[in-house]
């Protein structure tokens, strides 16, 4: 019996066409809430930065790709990049290559300058360009991710090495999340439910993106949407229809849920 449902936000609760959750969708949640079971974002969105949800209501949230989770009213799992690396990363910058980077914080995120890839990628998420400022004036904070802004392979190469205890994962080709060795939205599943005491085949997951991958594989039942890469697709126990196609109703009834 399923007891908790994770869901991805971009390309999967929302739609890339209309930024919106689709009526099927808001329908979908309704009717899980109704049924006493327990739904959850998973994304590597900060938590102040949800803002294309409307009035949905959620449980907790898995956020920052698992680095940082929200239950209760309260953060209950926190996993920040090592300050190691930021001073690395800096001085990367400083000594090396400039590139579009946001460093991502408890209390928000900044980035260092804009470009039209970044203005590509926030246009895509109908999500305002975020504050400037240089990378150093972190100021010590601790960091949870980074949006790095990679023109090629072989720059993403060159850069991660100065992020020795970090990897990168994409959901878009634009761009890459980096997170902390050991951060995924799998691991933020499991401190989500050990905090209600839901067992993990009680679980169910949603996703359409390279970082669903992780809690595709690891849920109960993994959904990667119809929209999603065959890579993603390859991860999931199964395939629904597209965001736009009600998928997210059209696995819930598949599976009996609702």
């Amino acid at each position: 019996m399923i007891k908790a449902v994770f869901f991805d936000i971009d390309g999967t609760l929302v739609s890339f066409q209309t930024h919106e959750v689709p009526p099927s969708t808001v329908e979908a949640l309704a009717a899980l809430r109704e049924r006493g079971v327990k739904v959850f974002i998973a994304t590597g969105r900060h938590k102040d930065s949800i803002d294309n949800l409307g009035t949905l209501e959620f449980d907790g949230y898995v956020t920052l790709n698992g680095g940082y989770c929200w239950a209760d009213g309260q953060a209950i799992y926190k996993h920040p990049i090592p300050r190691a690396d930021i001073d690395s990363l800096i001085r990367f910058e400083q000594e090396v290559k400039r590139f579009p980077c946001a460093l991502v914080e408890e209390d928000g995120l900044f980035q260092n300058y804009i470009d039209d890839t970044a203005r590509q990628l926030y246009g895509l998420l109908n999500f305002p360009l975020p504050p400037l400022r240089p990378l150093e004036e972190n100021n010590g904070k601790e960091v949870f991710q980074l949006i790095a802004f990679f023109r090629d392979g072989e720059e993403e190469q060159q850069i991660m090495a100065a992020l020795p205890h970090c990897e990168a994962t994409r959901w878009n080709p634009l761009f890459a999340d980096v997170v902390p060795q050991g951060s995924s939205k799998a691991i933020g599943i499991d401190k989500i439910i050990a905090h209600y005491g839901i067992r993990l085949e009680e679980t169910m997951a949603f996703g359409d993106g390279g970082n669903d991958i992780p809690m595709l594989r690891h849920a109960g039942i993994g959904v990667a949407m119809g929209n999603s890469t065959t890579e993603v697709q390859a991860a999931a126990d199964w395939v629904t229809t597209s965001v736009d196609e009600d998928g997210i109703m059209n696995a819930l009834r598949h599976f009996g849920v609702i």
